[in-house]
């Protein structure tokens, strides 16, 4: 049984309980409440166009860190699918007892159902920080979250899709330190399965970066990635050595809905979804295969050795320069997804191009893309040579700080 209806009731809920206590737990001494629009567009092949809009509300003078914040989106599917109407809701509540200057500790609700999934989610957030210093903090997060995918025309690869509803249980942690020469950051994120009426499974990933910038033109990029689930995982959580786990890709537009990016550049191997293992020379291979379930296990390191171009100079020196950024680098990536596989490696060359700039509602709406050429990997499938031309057009940067 579908039960949608009950869900989104319930959090609904929730969203006036909060709005309806904010005062008893929030700052109050911020200006008058508004509201700014923002129209959206976006397509994928089953809603077609889909036209909306963004809203953001917040109280005058609060900078995105006051009471009552909300940012919320209403779409229509022009192509009128069975569900063409699609909404997300994101409401923030800091709470006075556990906040302080730049340490704020928040309850927030997320309630979404678009592109054939289903998610509502409750977490209670905190932050630390060093002082004044906000480049250098740590943020905690506990949430309780449902969520299912039901209408499976949406997804590119349905193999690699459950049906049922998961009722997880999670724990977020960053630690966060950043100065002109290095960036630092660590993430830890735990899920585990709570749903009786679906199989019980946990989920750990981890991940750190470290960025060293060697002199004003060369810089290195380190990234360190371990993801491990249980027997009976819903294939949603399992890993390929090159993308994203297929959950994760429905935090990107690119990649959220079948058809905004062509399934024949999958298939090929010519794209990839950053994430997880990111091995960039294994995308069209038996370790990548997204026809099939993924693995349970994954390890991977990737390395990136930053060198300068005449573009990216031009560009630094020009107006826009603090926004577009066209990143030159060779890359070496090594892992392995276990069940008794080989070490994985590869090496190449690639380019990134890069912008970030806020949009009509001050969010940044930055996109990093890719093109790489993996030149070497050391296992390729049957028939195939180690040194061959391979190459790929990345969404998401392997390493974003």
């Amino acid at each position: 049984m579908d039960h949608r209806s009950e869900i989104t009731k319930f959090f609904s809920f929730i969203f006036v309980w909060l709005i309806t206590c904010s005062s008893l737990i929030s700052q109050d001494n911020y200006g008058k409440y508004k509201f700014t629009p923002a129209p959206d567009v976006w397509y994928n092949s089953v809603d077609g166009v889909r036209l909306g809009i963004r809203v953001l509300g917040e109280h005058e003078g609060s900078f995105k860190d006051g009471p009552h914040r909300l940012d919320a989106g209403l779409w229509l599917g022009t192509n009128f699918p069975d569900n063409p109407v699609s909404y997300y809701l994101s409401f923030t509540e800091p709470v006075k007892s556990i906040s302080d200057f730049g340490e704020e500790g928040s309850i927030q609700a997320v309630s979404g159902i678009r592109t054939g999934f289903s998610s509502h989610s409750v977490s209670l957030n905190k932050r630390w920080q060093d002082g004044f210093n906000e480049l250098r903090y740590k943020e905690f997060s506990a949430s309780f979250s449902q969520q299912k995918m039901y209408e499976v025309a949406y997804r590119p690869y349905p193999i690699q899709w459950s049906s049922g509803w998961k009722s997880l249980a999670g724990i977020e942690f960053m630690l966060h330190n950043e100065s002109d020469e290095k960036t630092f950051e660590l993430n830890l994120d735990f899920q585990q399965n709570l749903n009786p009426k679906s199989p019980s499974f946990s989920v750990l990933n981890a991940e750190i970066w470290n960025v060293l910038s060697l002199n004003d033109h060369f810089g290195l990029a380190l990234r360190a990635f371990g993801g491990f689930t249980s027997e009976n995982t819903a294939p949603e959580f399992l890993y390929t050595a090159s993308y994203a786990q297929p959950i994760n890709w429905l935090g990107n537009g690119i990649s959220r809905a079948k058809g905004t990016l062509p399934t024949s550049w999958l298939d090929n191997g010519l794209a990839q979804v950053s994430g997880g293992g990111n091995l960039r020379g294994y995308t069209d291979t038996q370790y990548s295969n997204l026809s099939v379930a993924g693995f349970n296990s994954i390890v991977a390191l990737n390395t990136e050795f930053e060198f300068p171009n005449p573009i990216n100079s031009s560009l630094k020196n020009g107006m826009i320069g603090e926004f577009v950024f066209l990143k030159s680098y060779v890359f070496a990536d090594a892992g392995t997804v276990f069940e008794d596989n080989p070490v994985l490696l590869d090496a190449g060359v690639g380019l990134q191009f890069s912008i970030n700039i806020p949009d009509f509602l001050g969010k940044p709406r930055g996109f990093a893309i890719r093109y790489e050429v993996p030149f070497w990997i050391s296992e390729p499938d049957a028939g195939k040579s180690n040194f061959e031309f391979r190459n790929l057009i990345g969404f998401g940067a392997v390493i974003s700080l």
